[in-house]
């Protein structure tokens, strides 16, 4: 059986809301958005979270509603609570950006001569075939 997440219940293979579960998400987004941390709020609205297991139900895109899970929580409510999560989270210094690494150079051209079999042992082969390599690699500038 898979997970239902948090606020749903399935009645006759269906998704519905659970209305005191939904209640207490509803109570979480609105105590993040007015200001309290993340397992405060939580705590407030009668979750027991842990703050990142808190953030990660804060960050859940299905109580916006979908094909399968009905809405809890509206857009704008959800916008608003991300919102803030940035904010916060760019504040305390949380949010970085990935350093870009140099993207190597293409390699572009060996030369190298037609490769015999010499040796039964592959990796003798395998060192006879690497040690006809004439030139390293060119690169186009």
């Amino acid at each position: 059986m898979a997970h239902i997440p948090y606020g749903y219940k399935i009645i006759d293979g269906k998704a519905v809301v659970d209305k005191e579960e939904a209640e207490n998400i509803r109570e979480f987004y609105k105590g993040y958005i007015s200001g309290l941390a993340l397992k405060v709020a939580a705590e407030n609205a009668g979750l027991k979270l842990s703050h990142s297991s808190a953030g990660m139900m804060l960050r859940k895109r299905y109580y916006l509603g979908d094909d399968f899970y009905p809405a809890i929580i509206d857009k704008e409510t959800f916008d608003k609570a991300e919102e803030m999560r940035i904010v916060r989270a760019s504040s305390l210094g949380r949010i970085r950006e990935i350093e870009k690494r140099e993207e190597p150079k293409p390699m572009v051209h060996f030369i190298m001569p037609k490769v015999q079999l010499k040796y039964a042992d592959p990796f003798e082969q395998a060192k006879y075939a690497y040690g006809l390599i004439e030139s390293g690699v060119t690169e186009d500038e």
